[in-house]
């Protein structure tokens, strides 16, 4: 099976808090502080509510049989709705094992809601058996489905309380964990107009729960050492090929922390 891990970037949907706070007549960076209020009076908190979310980056590793790859959807062009579509066409495409850091309670949700907004066709990730019997016991939607492996949930037993941070898990494995920012400073770097820098930030963040993923793979016994230290040298030798610096910082820092068990 191919396998797919993804992650997002989201920054404040402020067409919606427009419309939900009644604030037509003011820009994007007082309507996000706004949205950010609102949220901390109501929940002492201010991560949004998942439909408050838009998204602006989803990068991924793709295993296919023969290869691997790593990249972002689209380019820091394209619209919302061309990275949601993207992203649904490569589940029509591959069939993938989705893998994920958190997918479960955030990333898919988001998605969801942005399908919706944009109306954006997904049948394979939506079945659950009706027109595909394989589907059954075995879909996209089931948190105990292995379709879909969220490795945080999974790792923590599907315990709220067992739950790390992506951060915490790469370093207690020497895996180079975030490298220059963290999901708190995406708005303030969109803001700034990096929005290439936040989609490099999105791919070390998808190597890293690869990372973890292959690892995974090893404890449960579906992979051997021998094809887990081949899968970690295909992607060393992946990374090498690349020219895009924040992938050489990666490489460079996992080289330099790695150990295999």
């Amino acid at each position: 099976m191919n396998t797919l891990v993804f992650d997002i970037e989201t920054v404040p949907d402020t067409e919606l808090g427009q419309r939900l706070h009644d604030v037509e007549d003011l820009d994007d960076r007082a309507v996000a502080k706004i949205m950010f209020f609102k949220q901390r009076q109501a929940r002492h908190t201010e991560f949004l509510p998942l439909p408050q979310h838009r998204i602006v980056a989803i990068s991924a590793v793709l295993r296919t049989r023969d290869d691997l790859h790593v990249f972002s959807l689209g380019d820091p062009e394209s619209s919302e709705k061309e990275l949601v579509e993207r992203f649904y066409d490569g589940i029509e495409r591959y069939t993938p094992e989705l893998v994920s850091w958190n997918g479960s309670g955030f990333d898919l949700p988001v998605l969801h809601y942005r399908s919706l907004r944009h109306g954006v066709v997904a049948e394979r990730y939506w079945e659950i058996g009706d027109h595909d019997r394989e589907y059954r016991y075995n879909n996209y939607l089931s948190r105990f489905h292995w379709r879909h492996v969220d490795l945080m949930d999974v790792l923590a037993g599907f315990q709220i309380g067992g739950r790390s941070s992506l951060e915490q898990a790469a370093t207690l494995l020497g895996f180079p964990g975030k490298l220059g920012m963290s999901g708190a400073q995406v708005w303030d770097r969109y803001q700034e107009g990096a929005l290439e820098a936040i989609r490099n930030y999105c791919e070390t963040d998808v190597l890293n729960t690869y990372l973890i993923y292959l690892r995974f793979q090893l404890v449960r016994g579906v992979y051997d050492r021998a094809r887990h230290s081949a899968e970690l040298d295909m992607l060393e030798k992946k990374l090498e090929q690349a020219t895009q610096a924040h992938l050489q910082e990666f490489l460079s820092a996992w080289r330099a922390a790695r150990h295999e068990p």
